[in-house]
């Protein structure tokens, strides 16, 4: 009988553990340590010269940008046109998102915050316009 009332309790246990540890709770506990909030990330009206050009500036130009393309594979993302190409081919996106098959960008560095990379995502989606 003892046995039986310690299995329910290890099993109680394990379920209110496994329970709390849904994809949004790990969503929130990710926004806190990265010192966001995605409830102010608009990605509704993503524009090009403000909010992607702000991203790369930030994130990718150190090698794929302003003349430095050194270890990058000669990839240059400064301007719309060079970064029109990898929107268009789907790179930004798999690149950023860390999508199977693509080499997760920034390289050996920490992923793009989520509004960042929601951002990429949406202004691709809304058709890569250069506004």
């Amino acid at each position: 009988m003892k046995q039986f009332i310690a299995g329910i309790l290890m099993y109680s246990c394990l379920s209110m553990m496994m329970g709390s540890c849904t994809k949004a709770s790990l969503d929130k506990i990710i926004e806190q340590q990265q010192g966001g909030n995605a409830s102010v990330c608009d990605t509704s009206q993503v524009r090009y010269s403000t909010d992607i050009v702000a991203i790369l500036k930030s994130n990718c130009y150190s090698c794929h940008g302003n003349g430095s393309t050194g270890g990058s594979g000669g990839i240059s993302l400064d301007g719309y046109n060079n970064l029109l190409v990898w929107a268009k081919k789907g790179y930004l996106v798999g690149n950023v998102t860390h999508a199977p098959g693509f080499i997760g960008m920034p390289y050996e560095l920490p992923a793009l915050d989520s509004c960042s990379v929601n951002k990429i995502v949406a202004w691709v989606n809304q058709g890569s316009v250069d506004n």
